[in-house]
């Protein structure tokens, strides 16, 4: 499955209108919020139709996945919009993990807990509230919105150590334009799990932390909570590397230049399980006949070259390693 998918479910007391783009939509909240309605919702709708008195509205099929038989009913499900409520134990399993990242559904899970175990991104968290759009009558319209609001920085970020989560092309790149500049440390936490961790550690420092925010969501929730007590931390959240260099325009490439303004159309979630796997594929295809040519282990020198690392680093707007 691919592209975005508008959700409309109601019934005559409740209403939520909604639109999914990636294969991971995590739905976070306290209890009373609306999120098991939801789902309650969609499995009466799936198993009695009209006859729920529920009305769904959708260009895919919306089921819902629970209890000990999850994987035996997964393995029926395809081309689905798939929901799971809080409570079922199994999605935060390494089993579920590994079951779906090869299936072309798409899945909205309810949790109140970040699951460490699937990439989701950043973007797609959210909570949801009464937006009292329909006034005095009785139904309540209930909307989605994002959990974590990234928003541009307003003033120049200039941080005295950088914080990134693996050692690949994109630590390894950022790690020699700091070396270069003489003034900023850059060290690797080994992975996004990590990276809670060497912030604590380093608390009396400016920090920047960069990490793909395609796959990061799991990790949100304590960074926020930490940041709240220290605003010396600062998170800078692309997609991922391979995003920022296509983004940059050092590569030229009219299907890149349309698949950034809507990557949802493009990326096939059953070949691709997080949006920062097809950035990789992207990059390595748009770049294998040329001296960029790109890997993910080892960073090309060329990227280094002033020309190049200074329209990559224009990318990331108010942010001064120098």
């Amino acid at each position: 499955m691919k592209g975005s998918h508008r959700i409309i479910v109601q019934n005559k007391r409740i209403r939520y209108d909604f639109e999914i783009r990636r294969n991971i939509t995590v739905i976070r909240g306290d209890s009373a919020t609306g999120k098991t309605a939801l789902v309650d919702m969609i499995r009466e709708h799936f198993e009695n139709g009209s006859a729920s008195g529920v009305e769904l509205i959708c260009d895919k099929v919306c089921t819902v996945l629970d209890g000990r038989t999850w994987a035996g009913q997964l393995s029926m499900m395809t081309d689905c919009i798939v929901f799971i409520d809080e409570g079922n134990d199994f999605v935060t399993s390494n089993d579920f993990a590994a079951a779906i990242q090869d299936t072309d559904n798409y899945y909205v899970i309810v949790t109140r807990e970040g699951i460490s175990s699937l990439p989701y991104s950043v973007e797609e968290i959210y909570g949801i509230r009464n937006s009292g759009k329909y006034g005095t009558l009785k139904r309540t319209y209930n909307e989605f919105y994002h959990l974590y609001q990234m928003t541009d920085f307003i003033q120049t970020v200039k941080p005295k150590k950088v914080i990134t989560e693996d050692s690949n092309s994109g630590f390894q790149f950022f790690h020699s334009i700091c070396e270069k500049g003489g003034k900023v440390r850059c060290i690797s936490a080994q992975g996004k799990s990590n990276i809670f961790a060497y912030v604590v550690d380093n608390l009396n420092e400016k920090i920047l932390v960069i990490a793909d925010g395609a796959a990061f969501g799991s990790e949100m929730e304590k960074l926020v909570r930490l940041m709240k007590g220290y605003p010396n931390i600062v998170l800078y959240l692309p997609e991922s590397f391979e995003w920022i260099i296509l983004s940059a325009g050092v590569i030229e490439d009219s299907e890149s230049e349309e698949m950034l303004k809507h990557p949802e159309d493009y990326i096939e979630s059953k070949e691709f399980f997080s949006w920062e796997r097809f950035f990789t594929a992207q990059l390595i295809q748009c770049t294998q006949n040329s001296y960029l040519k790109y890997s993910k282990r080892q960073l090309n020198p060329a990227y280094l070259r002033e020309k190049i690392s200074d329209r990559i680093l224009a990318v990331m707007k108010c942010i001064d390693l120098a």
